[in-house]
């Protein structure tokens, strides 16, 4: 008999083998004539209500899809059912080398039927697909001889010598610690008169992980995860942190504890069964279809799954608690949800007694000195990231505490922010790393956008710590400093509300309104930073700028905003060197946000640089197309290095609805029509050009001047003997045209400019217009 209940299992001793859930009541035939319906019986107590979940609510969540209960009023006719949860997390600070404050938000995961967003929702993850609990169970349950090391000591034991294989049970010959790779328990064992033992699953740092039907609840899948040594004093203090700690944990991506027991003097947590796929498995499964070769993870799918799992380190260091030994092998995807699971090494931060455990090449190096700490987890998110997407290689020898340079990886040079993200999470500096996880998943969000982006799927987001552009008019040649965004103003700063009331853009007016400020706080004095700046642009003399900005760095020296006011304070000197290296400092600390990018770009282009400035402008712009400042950058850095079509392509990602985007199509126009220096003529660009100029909506007067620029360029090429199609006459004109047809054309553009002009320039323009005029008998 199948399971009625979505699932693939067959009813065995009235219970499905796969779900372990009782069969569904059978429908019943429908009556031969109408008549009212019946109301739906009352669900069995404690059964989770979501579609497609048969899990049982249990200390308040569903033990299978791990969210609260649904609150609804009993319908009269049964309806699909759709949940949302929501999980919050707040951000801590500490010190770093630049110290940030960009807080972090945990986007809600819905439901609708049997769908989810899955992490950010900005990449496609497929779920996996549910596999019978006892087919993972282990065949020959053996540790291989080469992951046979001592608990105590960590040298290999149990090894084979000659003809003779290894000992699976014994003493280490190094330290004198007995040793024992044999399972306890074999199938039909009952533990703790409750949990039947179905087999074997896998071996870990702490012992072996058992799988087991739980006789007293629904006959539901469990996991039984035993001791390596039940003398081993370090693993069974472990174990019961484990089992302390985590049994008051509720977190949806975090494995769930249900009990803790004993049997035949062995101690065996009790724990959610998470079928599914760890990170490590994915690695292993592209590998061997990869013939034996490393195949990476692509780089969004990794950045999404771990931005996934950011939430429960959120939840965990709110606790107190540390997780300690996270690696690809500790998170699995269970359907459409990743899951922190095997969670052993949890200790409380306050904990000095605790054992530590960790994995070489994952494992923070101040742990041996300092212990476990925030900064120790993310340093190993920042690790397990570097492995899941490189052929990492000496991860756990040679690069066991270090990042290979950054042209060592194809997907390190292409995605500069990304390798800048794992940097930061690695550094061997706890107080350089990020501030908490939800900074560090904030960052990954915004280093994710820009993978998506260069994939050809643009999906912006407001930064929460940048403005937006300060002007987006594209009329402007060079780039201009003042048009960069600006840090966003703490609000916890008590003068916020004061600040937030000053609405005056003359910096000497400013800086009068700062002198009444409530109290000089760190917002008040960066306010002022920025007014000295501007003021000393406006009248040539900085000093009073530079000593603004040393009594800020004397007492506020760590806050990244310093290195980014220093940044602009070189731009309006011309120190390019002094702003490149600021910039570059606030990029490495936020390495997810476009704005550094951008002040990049600014710089590398007033240097002299255009083909490196041209690199960060083709980030941001093609990140977010709000950026038109970037767009433009963009084009003329491809401009200057000859590439017409590649600044025409640049124009065109200004969206139609920003107030630059007129100005865009301007740019595109004349960069169809002005050929680069040394370039031969481009028929088709002038055609492209009168095909833009017919679409443009601005002022009759620039439409003209466009015109003319472009039927110059015709008449210069005609010149040369080259033939113009008649479209750049514009009106669907088809064919080739003349140089009569082109210089009344260019007389009539002369003549429509002029009527919007006065005085001098209007002659002058009649006189174009004139001297273009072809000569005639009349």
């Amino acid at each position: 008999m199948k399971c009625q209940r979505n699932c693939p299992g067959t009813i065995e001793d009235g219970y499905c083998d796969t779900c372990g859930m009782a069969p569904a009541a059978a429908s019943q035939a429908a009556p031969a004539a109408p008549v009212p319906a019946a109301p739906p019986a009352p669900a069995a107590p404690g059964r989770c209500q979501r579609d497609g979940c048969g899990g049982t609510i249990e200390d308040g969540y569903c033990d299978t899809c791990g969210l609260a209960p649904v609150q609804k009023a009993t319908p009269a006719v049964p309806k699909p059912r759709s949940a949302t949860s929501n999980t919050g997390t707040q951000s801590s600070t500490r010190s770093s080398a630049l110290s940030t404050r960009t807080g972090g938000s945990r986007r809600g995961s819905g439901r609708t039927g049997s769908t989810r967003r899955f992490g950010s929702g900005l990449v496609e993850i497929a779920p996996i697909a549910k596999v019978d609990p006892a087919s993972t169970i282990m065949v020959d349950a053996q540790v291989p001889e080469s992951k046979r090391y001592c608990a105590k000591c960590t040298n290999a034991v149990g090894r084979s010598r000659g003809d003779r294989p290894g000992r699976t049970s014994g003493f280490c010959p190094h330290c004198g610690e007995a040793f024992n790779f044999t399972p306890k328990l074999v199938k039909g064992d009952v533990v703790g008169g409750q949990y039947e033992v179905a087999g074997a699953l896998a071996h870990g740092g702490l012992g072996w992980v058992y799988l087991a039907v739980d006789l007293n609840v629904s006959k539901r899948w469990v996991v039984l995860k035993g001791l390596l040594n039940s003398q081993d004093e370090d693993a069974l203090a472990a174990a019961l942190a484990e089992q302390r700690f985590l049994a008051e944990v509720e977190h949806p991506n975090i494995v769930k504890i249900y009990n803790f027991v004993e049997h035949d003097g062995a101690g065996y947590i009790v724990m959610e069964y998470v079928g599914g796929k760890s990170l490590k498995d994915m690695l292993k499964q592209r590998r061997e279809a990869n013939g034996g070769n490393s195949d990476p993870l692509p780089l969004d799918q990794a950045l999404e799954f771990l931005i996934e799992i950011m939430p429960a380190f959120s939840y965990l260091h709110e606790r107190g608690l540390i997780f300690c030994d996270f690696k690809p092998d500790n998170v699995i995807q269970s359907g459409d949800q990743m899951k922190l699971i095997d969670l052993g090494g949890v200790v409380h931060i306050d904990d000095e007694e605790a054992a530590i455990y960790g994995t070489v090449g994952y494992q923070a190096p101040e742990m041996a000195t300092d212990g476990p700490s925030v900064a120790s987890d993310l340093y190993t998110i920042g690790r397990s990231l570097a492995v899941l997407t490189t052929d990492f290689r000496g991860y756990q020898t040679t690069f066991k505490e270090s990042l290979p340079s950054r042209n060592e990886f194809e997907v390190y040079t292409r995605h500069e922010s990304f390798y800048r993200l794992i940097d930061r999470a690695t550094r061997p500096r706890p107080d350089e790393r990020f501030v908490d996880a939800a900074e560090m998943q904030e960052q990954m969000l915004g280093v994710l956008r820009q993978v998506v982006a260069a994939q050809g799927s643009p999906k912006p987001a407001p930064s929460k710590v940048f403005t937006g552009e300060l002007r987006t008019d594209l009329k402007a040649g060079a780039p201009r400093w003042q048009d960069l965004p600006t840090p966003l103003i703490d609000l916890a700063d008590p003068a916020a509300g004061f600040l937030a009331s000053i609405t005056l853009t003359d910096p000497s007016e400013v800086l009068a309104l700062l002198k009444h400020a409530p109290q000089e706080t760190v917002e008040v004095r960066l306010r002022a930073l920025r007014a000295e700046i501007d003021l000393g642009t406006r009248h040539g003399f900085f000093d009073d700028a530079r000593q603004a900005r040393d009594r800020f760095a004397a007492r506020d020296g760590a806050d990244w905003r310093l290195a980014w006011y220093d940044g602009l304070l070189a731009l309006a000197t011309q120190d390019w060197t002094t702003a490149r290296a600021r910039f570059d400092a606030v990029y490495s600390v936020l390495p997810g946000e476009l704005a550094p990018q951008l002040a990049l770009g600014f710089t590398e282009e007033l240097a002299g640089r255009p083909q490196v400035a041209a690199g960060y402008y083709d980030v941001v712009s093609r990140t977010d197309p709000a950026y038109t400042t970037a767009a433009a950058g963009l084009a003329r850095c491809r401009l200057a290095g000859g590439d017409r079509t590649g600044a025409v392509e640049a124009y065109q990602r200004v969206p139609g609805t920003s107030s630059a985007y007129a100005s865009s199509q301007v740019g595109a126009v004349r960069a169809l029509v002005h050929a680069h220096p040394g370039a031969t003529v481009d028929v088709q660009a002038l055609t492209d050009a009168a095909a833009l100029i017919e679409r443009l909506e601005v002022e009759r007067a620039q439409l003209a001047e466009l015109r003319a620029e472009l039927l110059k360029q015709a008449l210069s090429s005609m010149r040369g003997g080259v033939k113009v199609p008649a479209a750049v006459l514009g009106g669907g004109r088809t064919g080739d045209t003349g140089e009569k047809d082109v210089r009344f054309a260019l007389e009539d553009a002369y003549r429509e400019m002029a009527r919007a002009a006065h005085g001098p320039e209007k002659i002058r323009l009649v006189d174009m217009a004139n001297a273009a005029r072809p000569r005639t008998r009349t």
